[in-house]
């Protein structure tokens, strides 16, 4: 009977048992919370409250977020505070670097507020952090979870000369649903993207939220668009509203329904598909550098 029961979307109201998340814990996660919070840095971990924070930074990663910690757009979907931002802290790129060889990291995920109140959209800040990085810590692996940039070529293309070796960009939902859950970012626009991220070299990387309201023949539509970029990891999660002022969730899908989209992406021809409930975009990042 439990498996009959977990096949079937639940609807909004309680959470379902397989969304129920673990307390965030151990000696690992306490050590870089006081880290985080000595050197003044932000993680979307925390600001975005990704609900694997507890088993991430357990396992020494986490996703550092520059740029400050206020988003000049307004999405409906998201955590992350709105508003006018605080100035740039130019220090941010050596105190990224700084952290991320204290950590001992291996593999690191840096990602940014949007910030259209800056002449170059925050790319230079971001040229800069993946850089220092790098210098830092020798061998290190990057991956970077990029906003659009408001599809300027010239500022994603200096993302892409700095070097990472993963670059991301999220769709976050189906092609009808953007307007209503993105406040400023076009699904065409952001399919751009992620060519041009494609076709620089880099391994392209994309995620979607599920429970917004869209449909399976949408979802596998959304598959075939990114494959036709060149995008090569997808990511795939259920949507949690982070406060009652933000989009309802219009159906909580169960795992086994994740199971079935990862294979079907699989079928499709990405590389990797991370799919289940609480996936989020850094999830497992370390390995998607193979793709």
């Amino acid at each position: 009977m439990e498996n009959e029961k977990n096949e079937k979307a639940a609807r909004p109201g309680r959470l379902p048992s397989w969304m129920k998340m673990k307390m965030p814990k151990g000696s690992h996660y306490s050590s870089l919370k006081n880290l985080v919070a000595r050197n003044g840095l932000h993680t979307i971990c925390t600001s975005g409250n990704c609900p694997n924070i507890g088993e991430c930074w357990n396992r020494g990663t986490a996703t550092f977020m520059i740029l400050g910690n206020i988003c000049t757009r307004n999405c409906k979907f998201c955590g992350v505070k709105t508003g006018k931002p605080l100035p740039v802290d130019p220090a941010e790129p050596g105190k990224v670097a700084e952290a991320v060889s204290i950590m001992g990291l291996k593999h690191v995920v840096i990602t940014s507020v949007d910030r259209d109140d800056l002449p170059d959209l925050g790319a230079g800040i971001w040229a800069e952090t993946i850089r220092q990085v790098k210098i830092a810590n020798p061998g290190i692996k990057i991956e970077v979870l990029i906003p659009d940039f408001q599809w300027k070529t010239e500022f994603i293309q200096q993302v892409v000369n700095a070097g990472p070796d993963v670059i991301s960009h999220n769709l976050e939902t189906v092609e009808r649903l953007t307007p209503f859950v993105r406040s400023a970012a076009r699904y065409q626009r952001s399919l751009e993207v992620i060519r041009v991220i494609a076709e620089s070299g880099k391994i392209a990387k994309s995620g979607i939220m599920l429970g917004l309201g869209e449909t399976e023949e949408e979802v596998l539509r959304t598959m075939d668009d990114l494959l036709d970029t060149g995008c090569k990891v997808l990511t795939i999660g259920q949507y949690l509203a982070p406060t009652q002022d933000h989009l309802p969730v219009t159906q909580y899908f169960p795992p086994v329904y994740f199971d079935r989209l990862k294979q079907a992406g699989l079928s499709k021809g990405f590389r990797f598909v991370e799919s289940s409930p609480l996936v989020r975009s850094s999830y497992h990042a370390e390995e998607h550098v193979n793709a």
